[in-house]
């Protein structure tokens, strides 16, 4: 099972910038399906984001054109850049595994998962 690590998560005001980081070990991240899922008090996990192994990027409504996903191979590292970034967004982000195709599911299918960062933004 892959190790995952998140960082970065903080404190803003609406329409300031955060990046996640992910930092994956046991496995090379590149060959997985790797994803950004987030969870809000009293709200279900709900997916964010993915990239495939193959380079394939996805993203929910929400964030389209405010959220970068990326990842540094060489690193075996997953990134998130959040900008523009509004108290809808405030959660706990997690970073997810899966050897397999990806999908935007509840998350079940993701094998492994990191032990969240917390991003809260202020109005």
């Amino acid at each position: 099972q892959m190790q995952l690590v998140e960082s970065g998560g903080g404190s803003v005001q609406a329409g300031g910038s955060l990046r996640l980081s992910c930092a994956a070990s046991g496995y090379i991240a590149s060959r997985f399906c790797m994803a950004w899922f987030r969870q809000a008090p009293g709200k279900q996990r709900e997916w964010v984001s993915y990239i495939t192994s193959f380079g394939a990027i996805n993203y929910r409504d929400s964030v389209k054109g405010r959220f970068t996903i990326s990842r540094d191979n060489a690193k075996n590292t997953l990134y998130l850049q959040m900008n523009s970034l509004k108290p809808e967004d405030t959660a706990m982000y997690y970073c997810a595994a899966r050897d397999g195709v990806c999908n935007t599911g509840s998350g079940s299918a993701y094998t492994s998962w990191g032990q969240g960062t917390q991003v809260t933004v202020s109005s």
